[in-house]
């Protein structure tokens, strides 16, 4: 009996049929044409055509965060190049993210041979945007190298692995292998139970303690909870929001730089951080005081002290960690009626501070809220309005309904929501962007069109880079360079696209363009003429000192 004889191309696209592959994100090109090929002549998995390679890698990014696994194909040389930017945020974020390239035919490979799509090195920019990237050089290994590829960016610190493939070898013949699924990742560890005993006694003597969780904390949403059930009050990074809640009672959301919340974070006898970065924007540069003890839980043991040195780091599946803690506890042993009042008083304090900062704008947030279903998923580019309302006052109640780009770049969020859309098909999409990030990737508008995605684009149009003025009206004395830009209507851009369009510039204007966009099936865009709705103020991410 002959085996099946099948290209390296089909072998790949067999790869991601194994693993449960959905949705593969791309630009096709000369470069990776058997690749595509095979994924368009088998019918089993929908193929994204992207306008851009970074638009491409953005998508599969925020597909991944929600699917386990995001798949981008992109061109080679320049095509790859284009991707870096997005691999990189998505190795911030821990993006699970398969990417696939096309390589030069293996004769001309390192040669400088000036071939079409040749890159100098390109194996060596892709590992240094990348958690890992391999080149396959031999078709029979095609199928191993896929698979390891995905066990790797699925294996914690999750993130984005790179794989490129000559085009001789994507149409090279292969005897098909018979093993073309999923290889578990790496196990996440578990702690020894005394390490357990012991800091579920130091919880127990903890008069002020406080919870830090962050985007590693995601599917611990019960013990998270248990935890704030039982007394002891949360604060999250803004990746992992709505983790807990921010209508629990115990929820000092992510207000860490607000006054009050740092005041109880100095106060705490006892600070455990689980699964977080502790990242500069969300520390004052890791300048913030973490109380009296500070505890580390982290799957990743190389995240000991990264940023702050723990008082004690145990190496564990937050899960596992936060599991036994909650178990420990008993039903409101840690509640305390006076510490309440204060979590209560700081969570106060930091919604009015942020709303008599932003103004007109509380309106907006509030106008958003109130029109988007309570399951819907708010994806935030790096804006004035994404930065200040977007990512605190937006009120969020479950996890990964907040989704933002990690590495603090601009110009992801029209592509994350494109991904995010075509990852939850049955929840509606609201993406802020800048005018200046939007036009990064504005082509995308097309891409958002094409694929019909529920989402509506939201562009505050304040005619350039917004926080840029406030970083140099703080920092530079009010002097003001190079940040006003010439912006099209968008609204118009969006009746030229084919979808339906809102100009807008007042709260009561937004109101009723909110309601009728989001009750529309498919895409739609609302322009926000800031200058009309009034000022912003922003100084930029909050620094330990001045420049």
């Amino acid at each position: 009996m002959m085996s099946e004889q099948v290209t390296v191309g089909e072998v790949v696209a067999r790869v991601l049929e194994a693993h449960g592959v959905a949705n593969v994100y791309g630009v096709i090109s000369i470069h990776n044409l058997p690749v595509a090929d095979a994924i368009g002549r088998r019918g089993q998995i929908g193929f994204v055509p992207a306008r851009g390679e970074a638009g491409a890698v953005t998508m599969a990014d925020a597909h991944g965060r929600f699917s386990g696994l995001g798949v981008a194909l992109t061109s080679t040389g320049a095509g790859a190049g284009n991707a870096v930017g997005s691999l990189i945020e998505a190795c911030n974020a821990a993006s699970p993210l398969l990417h696939i390239t096309g390589q030069v035919e293996r004769e001309y490979l390192d040669r400088d041979a000036s071939f079409i799509h040749e890159a100098k090195d390109q194996l060596s920019f892709l590992k240094a945007s990348s958690k890992a990237a391999y080149r396959i050089s031999h078709p029979e290994t095609a199928a191993g190298i896929v698979r390891e590829a995905i066990r790797v960016a699925r294996s914690v610190p999750m993130g984005p692995v790179s794989i490129e493939i000559p085009i001789d070898v994507q149409a090279s013949r292969v005897e098909l292998p018979a093993d073309l699924g999923p290889i578990e990742p790496a196990a996440l560890p578990v702690p020894a139970t005394a390490e357990l005993e012991s800091l579920a006694a130091q919880l127990k003597d903890a008069k002020r303690p406080v919870l830090w969780i962050g985007g590693g904390a995601a599917g611990c949403e019960a013990e998270v909870q248990a935890l704030a059930n039982k007394g002891v009050p949360v604060v999250s990074s803004t990746h992992g929001r709505g983790i807990l809640p921010d209508s629990h009672p115990r929820s000092l959301r992510a207000f860490h730089n607000s006054a009050r919340v740092k005041e109880l974070l100095a106060a705490s006898d006892l600070v455990i951080v689980a699964g977080s970065r502790l990242r500069s924007n969300e520390t004052l540069s890791y300048s913030l005081e973490l109380g009296k003890t500070l505890v580390q839980i982290d799957a990743f043991p190389a995240a000991q002290n990264r940023n702050y040195r723990a008082d004690r780091f145990i190496c564990s599946d937050a899960k596992i960690a936060l599991g036994y803690l909650a178990n420990a506890l008993a039903d409101g042993e840690k509640v305390d009626a006076g510490y309440d009042r204060e979590i209560a008083a700081a969570v106060e304090q930091a919604i009015g501070a942020l709303r008599e900062q932003i103004g007109n704008y509380a309106g907006i947030c509030q106008a958003l809220r109130e029109a988007l279903p309570e399951d819907g998923i708010l994806v935030r580019d790096i804006t004035i309005s994404g930065s200040t309302w977007g990512s605190r006052l937006f009120e969020i109640n479950a996890a990964n309904r907040n989704i933002h780009s990690l590495a603090g770049a601009i110009g992801l969020g029209l592509a994350q929501g494109i991904g995010c859309a075509i990852a939850n098909p049955q929840k509606k999409v609201a993406t802020i962007v800048g005018d200046g990030g939007l036009m990064l990737g504005i082509g995308e508008m097309a891409t958002m069109v094409q694929e019909n995605t529920d989402m509506v684009l939201i562009v505050m149009n304040d005619g350039g880079y917004g926080v840029m003025r406030g970083i140099q009206n703080s920092y530079f004395e009010g002097r003001q360079y190079y940040n006003e830009l010439h912006t099209p209507s968008y609204r118009d851009v969006g009746t030229a696209m084919g979808m339906p369009a809102w100009q807008v510039g007042s709260v009561e204007e937004f109101a009723a363009a909110a309601r009728e966009a989001i009750a529309l099936d498919g895409p739609a865009v609302i322009e926000v003429d800031m200058s009309k709705v009034g000022p912003l103020k922003f100084a930029g991410p909050p620094q330990k000192k001045l420049y």
